[in-house]
């Protein structure tokens, strides 16, 4: 269906593709592997018309592909769902589907009718509840994701990358989005899975590819290799299997809720300890993002009572609740970073009055940024370079480190590790226990429930704006977790 011969791309003194041959089968699912940075997007990218290589053949359907850019592609029946969303929060779910469609896209004057049935069909194969007529503005990122995968679906195409598509997707969103994957497999559409969860790669995946540095060091049936090899591939060395951390001794609360509501929350309640790590569980829409925006003063309180380190706390906005020791690390990478800007400059954005005066930059901005990079174990050249420069992994670490910066007292982090691969979520577990150990509260909110039950010490579960449960993460399981999330009794 699809096959490259010696791709080749640089960026400057980075080799993104050294000699990359590759071949993809139709009515195939084949899992793309590797560390972020390894060059599964660029080459992702490149098969879908987006990126131009320096050398090297593409051939679609046994004819050389040579698309002047991602529209042509998407006509010619190769399509692309993005791992940093290509989408338009000022535009309706409809108007998503529809702008740069063949088909959908005919008119100067928009039929709205006539488009909201038309894309109707498509958000109702990926299980999407949004109304084609709603601003994606609105939406959370989970939505938007399938509003994504909604859009390639309405072109039917023969060939759709998946750049890590259930980042964002709670369990239930990733079982219809894998009876999807069957579907379309059974059409004899070719489907490029790009991911890091190594559970869904072996459930779902024909072949599995592994890429590192640019180059194409593996690729097997999945029957012939296991985890183990595809990890110890992938990076170079063995990665050791997390463990929950001990209980906590007993400690003070930094952190008390009572009846917490906001337009989307009711009656929350939750004490935080120093050291603790409060997990939050729940399926999309559940609240689990609203209880940090509204922690942070994002969205207003209409009822209840906040304590921070025993004195009232009401938040009026970010600056406020940073400067009293509360910071967000939101879900999104955008909505936290100046992603043009230097990577020293994002570091220190948080709290640039320390390091300014008179409206200009003080040169102890330097050693206070390069100390936060260090500590965030951040991989870059110069961190003059702009924010787009890294992976997505080290742009993750980057948003962590600005808001560690400020020395807070309680942390949220909001689905920290999406996206990323095996060994920058090492570093990111280690860094969150690290915190932990110096004092630092953190409520960390996740899709991916392993992750909460091996790192946290309880996890709370939300369901419609509402706390469900409480658990105790070392007798915890999924299954325990899944049934007060859904509302369904054992």
């Amino acid at each position: 269906m699809l096959s490259c011969t010696d791709l080749r791309k640089t960026y400057g003194a980075t080799q993104a593709l050294r000699g990359v041959s590759w071949q993809l089968a139709p009515g195939e699912v084949h899992a793309l592997c590797g560390e972020n940075g390894a060059g599964k997007s660029t080459l992702a990218r490149i098969c879908c018309g987006i990126t131009k290589p320096d050398a090297g053949e593409i051939r679609f359907q046994d004819r050389p592909a040579t698309w002047s850019g991602p529209a042509e592609a998407r006509r010619a029946g190769v399509g692309i769902i993005l791992q940093e969303l290509d989408l338009f929060a000022g535009l309706t779910v409809a108007e998503n589907i529809a702008l740069g469609h063949p088909r959908l896209e005919r008119h100067s004057r928009v039929k709205r009718a006539e488009l909201h049935r038309a894309v109707q069909p498509f958000l109702d194969e990926t299980g999407c509840t949004a109304s084609p007529a709603t601003p994606l503005g609105e939406l959370g990122i989970a939505q938007w994701q399938l509003v994504a995968i909604a859009r390639v679906l309405s072109l039917d195409a023969r060939v759709i990358f998946m750049d890590e598509p259930t980042s964002a997707l709670t369990d239930d969103a990733v079982e219809r989005l894998f009876s999807l994957i069957g579907r379309l497999r059974s059409r004899g559409v070719a489907i490029v899975y790009v991911s890091h969860k190594m559970a869904e790669i072996f459930r779902i995946s024909d072949r599995i590819s592994v890429m590192r540095d640019g180059e194409l060091v593996a690729s097997s049936h999945r029957d012939e290799t296991d985890i183990a090899t595809v990890i110890r591939q992938m990076v170079g060395r063995p990665v050791a299997p997390r463990r929950a951390p001990p209980p906590l001794s007993t400690a003070r609360p930094v952190l008390d809720a009572r009846g917490m509501c906001t337009r989307k929350l009711r009656d929350v309640s939750f004490t935080l300890s120093a050291g603790e790590i409060l997990g939050v569980a729940g399926l999309v829409g559940s609240g689990r993002s609203e209880l940090g925006r509204a922690l942070a003063g994002l969205s207003p309180l209409t009822g209840g009572n906040l304590s921070l380190l025993g004195t009232p706390f009401r938040p009026g906005g970010v600056r406020e609740a940073v400067e009293r020791g509360l910071v967000l690390v939101p879900e999104d990478r955008r909505e936290g970073l100046v992603l043009d800007m230097p990577i020293r400059q994002n570091l220190t954005l948080a709290c640039l009055d320390r390091y300014a005066r008179g409206g200009w930059i003080l040169e102890r901005e330097i050693p206070a940024a390069t100390a936060m990079r260090d500590r965030c174990r951040v991989r870059c050249q110069d961190d003059l370079l702009p924010v787009t420069s890294l992976s997505g992994g080290n742009q993750q670490k980057v948003l962590i480190g600005k808001w560690l910066l400020p020395s807070p007292k309680v942390c949220f982090l909001d689905d920290p590790t999406r996206g990323i691969d095996i060994g920058a979520k090492d570093d990111l577990y280690l860094m969150f226990a690290e915190l932990t150990a110096a004092g630092v509260a953190v409520i960390w909110a996740s899709s991916e429930l392993p992750e909460l039950l091996a790192n946290a010490h309880r996890i709370l579960v939300m369901r419609e704006g509402r706390v469900a449960g409480v658990l105790d993460a070392a007798t915890a399981d999924q299954e325990s977790i899944i049934h007060l999330a859904t509302g369904n009794t054992r």
